[in-house]
């Protein structure tokens, strides 16, 4: 079985989707055959990974594999990955005349603050033999200096217009049949992260006649229509029944006190209710879910949040 995300990974920068406006900055440099070393910050699942190979393989050509190296910082952390494998890369030139090798650094700020101050020197020193790929979710945890040495590229959460376009072509691909209200929800299940759409995508393929619910199976959040009861219930006061809807969802649904708070958060969002409901609503979700990721027990902390929902709605009707 072949991972979508690979099969379906853009071979050239130009066709990833959803990244304008990088895509525009990194084909200017791909053009000019020229590029500094750069940092790609974002959340996961945008394509950074996906940009740094386009780059290289564009950039470099066809021995793109042998002039490439990609760590991940997570895993190799300390100051001897850049006193050894990457020194060790770095000091050689490339064989192809003219062209340059590249070190993609995945998940660079992982790295420790001593490796990050290692690589400040072999930067400047091997220059015309190589170029540096950081990727990390924030460009704070790079420290100043290497900041300060490369061109910062913003990776954003992709829109659910642009993430419903790519998916659309691989539905087209796989001759899959799809209703753009599946999409939709996958989309929303995604929250942005492209490979998430795509692994919820291919799991759809192998449901017979998938459904909407499916979605939300796989990607183990609550569906919304499980949700709309106890939300309705609380607003009208009703805690007995609103306590008894969200106690079925953690004992017979199978979802944790997390989960129905995350799905009660995009709902109340989404909702056409006053900026003080809404307010006074997301702080109260945000007090239980601090409180669950301390330890809290669940059926308490959901008791605390239908009471806290129910006396929001009640005031402030």
């Amino acid at each position: 079985m072949e991972i979508w995300i690979e099969k379906y990974r853009p071979e050239r920068i130009e066709d990833m989707g959803g990244q304008q406006e990088a895509v525009r900055i990194l084909k200017g440099f791909i053009d000019s055959g020229e590029m500094p070393h750069l940092i790609f910050a974002g959340p996961p699942g945008v394509g950074k990974t996906t940009a740094a190979l386009c780059m290289a393989k564009e950039m470099i050509g066809e021995n793109w594999k042998d002039h490439f190296l990609e760590l991940n910082a997570s895993n190799d952390r300390g100051i001897d990955i850049v006193r050894e494998d990457i020194k060790d890369f770095a000091r050689t030139m490339s064989i192809t005349e003219g062209k340059f090798k590249i070190v993609f650094l995945d998940e660079a700020d992982e790295l420790t603050p001593d490796a990050q101050a290692a690589l400040r020197r072999t930067m400047e020193v091997y220059f015309r033999n190589v170029r540096f790929i950081f990727s990390c979710n924030y460009s704070s945890g790079i420290i100043p200096p290497l900041q300060s040495r490369a061109v910062v590229i913003r990776f954003r959460r992709f829109e659910p217009e642009d993430m419903k376009n790519i998916l659309k072509k691989i539905v087209t691909a796989e001759k899959m049949s799809l209703n753009d209200e599946i999409l939709e929800a996958i989309a929303e299940n995604a929250s942005g992260d492209m490979r998430k759409a795509e692994n919820i995508l291919q799991s759809l393929y192998y449901v017979e006649k998938p459904q909407t619910r499916d979605v939300y199976e796989i990607a183990g959040n609550v569906e919304e229509k499980k949700l709309v009861p106890l939300l309705s219930n609380a607003r009208h006061g009703n805690f007995d029944e609103a306590s008894s809807i969200a106690m079925d969802l953690l004992v017979n649904g199978g979802y944790s006190a997390v989960d129905v708070v995350k799905g009660l958060h995009s709902l109340i969002i989404r909702e056409h209710s006053s900026v003080i409901l809404k307010r006074e609503s997301i702080i109260a979700l945000s007090d239980v879910e601090s409180r669950l990721v301390q330890g809290g027990s669940d059926k308490i902390q959901l008791d605390y949040l239908v009471a806290r929902l129910c006396k929001i709605f009640t005031e402030n009707s």
